[in-house]
């Protein structure tokens, strides 16, 4: 049987937004922004992949997504989550996933990191306020270590490091049909 999949995206700067068409091209499934998500329009598919952005620490909008889920009879949600932390920061984002998936979660419910960047322009005023905070707080530190250094500058500016290699690994997933029953 085939897998039918939705791609639901949760996108404050664009970067989640961008990945998900990736995503929804490369699989030809259909593409919803979260903002128009009910359990009606989830309960016709089998995977739902969700993305949305890494912010304060948690994935944006999954506490919601997760509930709609449940709720619409779809057999497996699958998550990505995009950062300004590269991907190389592997540890980073371990420690991420730990603080957002429970231990059955992590090994049940596959969740891919895709590196984006930082977009000022299109930022919340609350989220420029934190990132000001952040950046104030980490520059008026003392004894500054080259994790500190590296934070400074990745957020004195806005940047886009977003790149179709980073949804290959979820791609991929989903074509060898790893989810079929």
């Amino acid at each position: 049987m085939k897998n039918k999949i939705l791609t639901v995206y949760k996108s404050t700067t664009g970067f989640t937004r961008k990945y998900a068409k990736i995503i929804g091209e490369a699989l030809s499934c259909p593409v919803m922004d979260y903002r128009e998500v009910t359990v009606k329009a989830l309960s016709g598919y089998d995977t739902i992949v969700f993305g949305s952005r890494a912010h304060a620490g948690r994935i944006d909008g999954c506490k919601k997504i997760r509930e709609m889920f449940e709720k619409s009879g779809a057999k497996h949600l699958v998550l990505f989550v995009t950062g300004a932390t590269p991907n190389a920061a592997g540890e980073v984002i371990e420690a991420f996933w730990k603080q957002n998936l429970s231990a059955d979660e992590l090994s049940q419910i596959p969740h891919f990191y895709m590196q984006a960047g930082l977009c000022y322009e299109r930022m919340t005023f609350g989220d420029k306020m934190m990132m000001k905070a952040a950046a104030v707080m980490i520059r008026k530190k003392k004894d500054k270590s080259d994790s500190d250094r590296e934070f400074e500058k990745a957020i004195s500016c806005s940047y886009d490091i977003l790149d179709r290699k980073y949804a290959e690994p979820l791609i991929e997933f989903l074509r060898a049909d790893s989810l079929s029953q």
